[in-house]
């Protein structure tokens, strides 16, 4: 495999490596272009398949796929397998955007639309370009990566709103406690702001949350 530091890779006489950026960003666009609604769902790819997460995720996953959602991960085990899983049981539309890393980088066999990207900012591209909706289980430095890219792009008006969905209160709420006690109260952030995400746990409810935003 080729070596990873590919941002820090970049030296002068290397612009041809600018013709691989572009044809990721070409073979994603004609893949997910006519997907229609979709969903993508973040979290931990450390995720046991015996966690109560995972079986949450699949449940989550599998009630939008019936409802006509296509289901976006990052490819993975973990949640994103859950995720894809859930989607696939329900003959939904199963998408994994696998990214090439020394560990962690092994597509699951639940998806059944696969691409594979060298460069992280583009395959968070195509999650933010063809989502309807971010559904962020527990996870870490990535899943935080992801969530945090969203509501900057919301924040910004770089994109349109759209649901932002924290799943699980008990694993959240300090997070969001602290994003009111620090950001709001000492004006990092605009107290409208706080409104970009919600935090949901139940499955119906989520569905009905991107529902209310989403027409199919």
């Amino acid at each position: 495999m080729e070596k990873q530091y590919l941002i820090d890779d970049f030296k002068a006489g290397e612009a041809w490596r600018l013709f691989k950026i572009v044809g990721e960003f070409v073979e994603g666009t004609d893949t997910l272009h006519d997907i229609g609604p979709a969903v993508s769902i973040f979290g931990s790819a450390r995720t046991s398949p015996e966690d109560p997460i995972y079986k949450k995720t699949e449940e989550i996953a599998e009630l939008f796929a019936k409802n006509n959602f296509a289901v976006i991960t990052g490819g993975g085990g973990g949640i994103m397998e859950a995720a894809n899983k859930g989607a696939a049981r329900a003959n939904g539309v199963s998408i994994g955007l696998n990214i090439l890393l020394p560990f962690e980088q092994t597509p699951n066999k639940y998806s059944n639309v696969n691409l594979n990207f060298k460069y992280f900012f583009i395959r968070k591209v195509m999650f933010v370009k063809y989502a309807s909706a971010y559904i962020i289980m527990p996870g870490g430095f990535g899943t935080l990566d992801e969530l945090f890219e969203a509501v900057t792009l919301i924040q910004t008006k770089r994109i349109k709103p759209l649901p932002v969905i924290l799943v699980g209160s008990d694993y959240w709420s300090g997070l969001v406690d602290w994003i009111k006690l620090r950001l709001v109260e000492e004006k990092k952030i605009s107290p409208d702001d706080i409104e970009i995400f919600q935090v949901l746990d139940h499955p119906e409810e989520i569905l009905k949350a991107v529902q209310k935003y989403v027409i199919l």
